[in-house]
């Protein structure tokens, strides 16, 4: 089974992703992992950190000579912003007067809630594990997966289609959306240069009062075979786990497959997506689908179509102009507690997001078709494709 676990916190010295079950074989492009991280780390609204980070991957283990080796793969990426915390957040006792104390709980974030539950007397452990800085290690892993499943032909990219009140305007094709990655200057991530214009409009009033701002991205993962995940128990459904995956990043407060939420105040007439049978093969099959409102997905099964995953974010919690909070220590009223934040962050969550549904779908296939080596799972993958062919 593919699994990967993160460790370090945002201003620590270092973040850590772990990822093993990757099978053996496989060519890891250590510019693609790194290309990644510089993704995550664009995007118009976003703060001063990230004039100081240049993520890096740096990996340790399970990749020699160009590919993965079938043990457990190590990366560290480094906090460039350490230096200037040795001495806050030390492994040693260190000196209490250089502590940095978070003293006042940030409405919307983790401070308060778990401060309670490690019985902090301030919330500055709990700001640096739950900072979405965390995100940039998911990152690092999930770009091992998109390489693993770049091998079958399966590919994951992202695009937002909602800043606060500007959406976006029209459908855009897979292949638009793929040519955002290519892209090397990052404004929102949008697909349509108008809607961008006027999501850019909505961040730079929003950067005017002090404020932060949400929206919405889509990730959509494409060439997924029929036959990824099952219905048959709760668990392992993939639309269950890709929610999961997707609802597990910072800030995402709700997450839709295919056309959802929509769907919910609609007939079945005009949501479920006809079946026909074409004269000429498809991707995978003959069957073919008019639309695909159920987002690549029906009982928790992949069905050939395009997989699509939104995910929808609140406002960053840390605001310029803090609101109302209480100090932990006089239980006094006081504004919540300022760290050096963002302004708006959709475009780097929804790449983010890429990483965790691409880990998911990796995690599956692999479940799904085995392998100890990238050959021997080529060749199951492979051997199912023409028997759902052939269908």
């Amino acid at each position: 089974m593919l699994r990967f676990s993160t460790a370090g916190e945002s201003h620590g010295e270092s973040l850590v992703a772990l990822v093993s079950g990757m099978p053996a074989g496989v060519p890891v492009d250590l510019e693609y992992v790194n290309r990644e991280l510089w993704r995550r780390q664009q995007g118009y609204g976003r703060g001063g950190r990230m004039r100081i980070e240049r993520d890096t991957a740096h990996v340790l283990s399970g990749v020699r000579h160009g590919h993965t080796i079938g043990s457990p793969i190590a990366m560290t990426l480094e906090n460039r912003d350490w230096k200037n915390w040795t001495e806050i957040l030390p492994v040693e006792p260190g000196d209490p007067e250089k502590h940095k104390a978070v003293a006042s709980p940030r409405p919307g974030h983790a401070d308060l809630a778990g401060s309670l539950k490690y019985d902090f007397p301030d919330a500055r452990y709990v700001l640096e594990r739950a900072s979405a800085r965390e995100s940039a290690a998911r990152v690092a892993a999930g770009a091992l997966a998109k390489l693993l499943l770049k091998e079958l032909g399966i590919e994951v990219a992202s695009h937002v289609i909602r800043v606060g009140k500007a959406e976006l305007q029209r459908p855009v094709t897979w292949d638009e959306i793929k040519a955002l990655h290519g892209k090397d200057e990052i404004l929102l991530n949008c697909a349509d240069p108008e809607s961008e214009k006027a999501m850019k409009a909505e961040v730079d009033g929003i950067l005017r009062t002090g404020d932060t701002i949400g929206g919405v991205f889509e990730v959509v993962a494409h060439g997924v075979p029929p036959g990824v995940g099952t219905h048959v128990n709760w668990d392992e459904r993939l639309d269950g786990l890709l929610a999961q995956a997707v609802m597990s990043l910072q800030a995402v407060k709700a997450v839709e497959i295919g056309r959802g939420v929509t769907a919910a105040e609609s007939k079945g007439s005009e949501v479920h997506d006809a079946i026909s049978y074409g004269e000429t093969d498809g991707p995978f099959t003959r069957f073919e689908r008019d639309h695909n409102n159920a987002g690549g997905l029906e009982g928790g099964i992949s069905n050939g179509e395009d997989v699509i995953v939104r995910g929808y974010l609140k406002p960053i919690s840390t605001l310029r102009r803090p609101l109302g909070s209480v100090n932990f220590e006089t239980r006094e009223p006081v504004k919540a507690a300022y760290e050096r934040s963002d302004v708006c962050v959709v475009p780097a969550a929804g790449v983010a997001a890429e990483a965790m549904v691409a880990l998911t779908l990796a995690r599956l296939v692999l479940e799904k078709f085995g392998g100890d080596s990238l050959k021997e799972l080529k060749r199951n993958f492979e051997g199912y494709c023409v028997q759902i062919r052939n269908f």
